[in-house]
């Protein structure tokens, strides 16, 4: 049968997305706009509630359909009642995009003085929560037949330095074991590797006049920083039909910085 556009639609589909209520211009607010406007109904989770509410908001009154849920990824019985509030708000879930992260709010200390209280919290946000995301969400993943999970890493991974990097490569490993895990529960598990992105917190980690974005013009094949909007179509391939045979890859989306065979 040949390929039709229509393998790219979501319609009838759930998805979840973490941290899509964060720092207005965000990732997650643009990729559960996306998600949406495919068909999927969507659930906006968010440690913040009130930013949550407004993505939320912001999807219904474009005539889609999304709620607004508290939750911090971090805490396994609030990703637990995430997943219930998905379920009694529309049945069930069959994507979840693993977006929440600490970036700007994470220790930039060296290895060898950062408190090992600022370690830990950056573990339980970036991998424990994405972790305790999926293990929320497999069963009904696995009652309406399978399903797509997503995890957001970063192109500063690639080589891990410091430890936003370091829990970045730690989820890309968990993605592969995800990956491997669920196959057969037709759950596909993979990663999405942002380069520099000029969202609020983008901007606010590294502003116009960095010297990394000098770096960057120098080392990238195309431009040097993206939209949260040009993340969305490398999402919109993993979450849906079109991207069924894709699992365990990490996909880096960043204009040619990290380039791996």
């Amino acid at each position: 049968m040949a390929f039709s556009a229509d393998e790219f639609r979501l319609d009838g589909k759930v998805a979840v997305v973490t941290g899509a209520g964060g720092r207005g211009n965000n990732i997650g607010r643009a990729y559960a706009l996306g998600l949406a406007d495919a068909g999927a109904s969507v659930v906006v989770a968010d440690l913040n509630e009130e930013g949550a509410g407004a993505v939320a908001d912001e999807i219904n009154a474009a005539g889609g359909k999304a709620v607004a849920v508290r939750v911090d990824v971090a805490d396994e019985a609030s990703t637990l009642a995430m997943a219930a509030s998905a379920k009694e708000a529309f049945g069930g879930v069959d994507i979840l995009v693993n977006n929440a992260a600490l970036m700007v709010d994470i220790s930039y200390d060296d290895t060898e003085t950062v408190s090992l209280d600022d370690w830990n919290k950056a573990f339980a946000v970036n991998l424990n929560g994405a972790l305790l995301c999926s293990r929320a969400v497999v069963s009904s993943m696995r009652e309406r037949g399978g399903g797509r999970i997503v995890n957001q890493t970063s192109g500063g991974a690639f080589p891990a330095i410091g430890l936003y990097g370091i829990t970045k490569l730690a989820l890309v490993g968990l993605t592969t074991t995800l990956a491997k895990q669920f196959g057969k529960d037709n759950i596909t598990c993979n990663a999405i590797a942002p380069g520099n992105v000029t969202s609020d917190a983008g901007k606010m980690l590294v502003p116009d006049d960095s010297p990394f974005i000098q770096f960057l013009e120098m080392t990238c094949a195309t431009k040097p920083r993206g939209a949260p909007d040009e993340l969305v179509g490398t999402l919109m391939l993993l979450c849906s039909p079109a991207g069924q045979w894709i699992t365990g890859q990490t996909i880096h989306v960043d204009g040619g910085w990290i380039m791996r065979p």
